[in-house]
């Protein structure tokens, strides 16, 4: 953790105030940060000390303060603001990056427009929420834009998403993006290589197709759903395998049908998608999923729900069969009955999906264009974004 003020007037000085600290928020804040280090400039990440964002941004490069925040709004939240405003004021950042719901308010409230501040949602809070909790969450969002300098959403459809819930603000789209150089098509022989390393598979023959679910077993994420589906789909003997770890573990470990695969959590997931045959992610909601992107860009076709981001992640003419409703195992299952019992459209699928992904979805392309929307925020006014953090 820093002991010592993080300024440093030769470098431009971003402080990422971040909360949840598992799952695609930590994964693109990890290899933003990682971009950034690379760039020159000095990123700082104040987030959580419990979770795998505070090891891995360190490991990335970047400076690391505890900041004890919970993951939603609560009776702790007036001393969480508190906490980020000595944070922000020690650390003198040329521009805040607020990552997710819990830090964009906490760190809104902290600095109200003192210093260039950008919010990214990472999907919607109030798509997560219902009645009147979904109200007061809308609420916030309108109001606490007046403090955010962009609010910078990774696909067109999460902007489309807010500006329906009535938020009026300064947007930026620029699409999330993955480390190709991590996420590549295996070799010839490393698809059935990489089955035989996953122990879970033991006994599994090579020839059954493999159907893989890479999130956090969460409502969000719907694994529900998909076992639902799985239940009415034709899978032709094929094995469904959730990777991740979550609140609705223990639940959906109890409703599974027989012959359902649970890894737990995966500090690398790329075995698991070089020995897909499909991957699948039947969300309730996004922004705009990584572990889509991942697979792609390894050769791995997917199958999505329609949420913001899916369409625009997806090839044009993936659209008929890698994309279903929201919430509605039944065409899920046809979907996956389609796709299970045509190799020949799954191949071509993967292959496409390749290469589209890795001419459009560069993690340092995205890092660049994140870096063009800080210096057009800062401009000339260092000096006086560090006077004013110091009221």
């Amino acid at each position: 953790m820093l002991q010592k003020s993080c300024t440093d007037e030769s470098r431009l000085t971003v402080l990422h105030l971040v909360q949840p600290v598992e799952g695609g928020v930590a994964r693109v804040v990890t290899d933003l940060v990682a971009a950034q280090v690379r760039a020159g400039l000095r990123p700082v990440v104040a987030c959580p000390p419990d979770g795998p964002l505070a090891a891995g941004a360190s490991t990335a490069g970047a400076r690391v303060w505890a900041w004890p925040a919970e993951r939603a709004p609560g009776p702790r939240l007036g001393r969480e603001v508190l906490a980020a405003r000595r944070l922000i004021r020690t650390c003198a950042p040329d521009v805040i990056h607020a990552h997710s719901a819990k830090a964009g308010l906490a760190g809104r409230l902290a600095v109200r427009g003192r210093v260039p501040t950008v919010f990214q949602p990472h999907a919607w809070s109030f798509e997560a929420l219902e009645g009147r909790a979904a109200g007061l969450a809308t609420a916030w969002e309108r109001f606490g834009a007046r403090w955010s300098d962009r609010i910078l959403c990774v696909s067109e459809s999460e902007r489309l998403a807010g500006q329906r819930a009535g938020i009026t603000a300064r947007w930026s789209v620029i699409h999330n993006g993955i480390d190709l150089g991590r996420f590549r098509p295996p070799g010839a022989d490393a698809a059935v290589a990489a089955r035989a390393s996953l122990a879970p598979l033991a006994g599994v023959p090579p020839e059954v197709p493999l159907v893989v679910c890479v999130g956090r077993l969460s409502r969000q994420k719907g694994q529900d759903v998909l076992l639902r589906a799985w239940r009415a789909a034709a899978t032709g003997g094929a094995r469904l395998v959730l990777v991740g770890e979550g609140p609705y573990g223990e639940e959906l470990r109890r409703t599974a049908p027989p012959g359902v695969l649970f890894t737990g959590a995966s500090t690398d997931v790329r075995p698991w998608i070089h020995a897909a045959d499909l991957l699948v992610l039947p969300s309730r909601w996004e922004g705009m999923a990584l572990a889509p992107l991942e697979a792609m860009a390894c050769g791995t076709p997917v199958l999505l729900t329609d949420v913001d981001g899916a369409r625009e992640s997806l090839p044009p003419g993936h659209l008929p069969h890698c994309l279903v409703p929201p919430e509605d195992p039944a065409a899920l299952a046809a979907a996956l009955t389609a796709l299970l019992g045509d190799p020949a459209l799954r191949t071509e699928l993967g292959r496409t999906g390749q290469s589209r992904t890795r001419a459009v979805f560069d993690v340092t392309r995205t890092a660049g264009a994140v870096l063009r929307l800080y210096e057009e925020l800062v401009g000339q006014s260092r000096p006086e974004t560090r006077k004013r953090t110091e009221r």
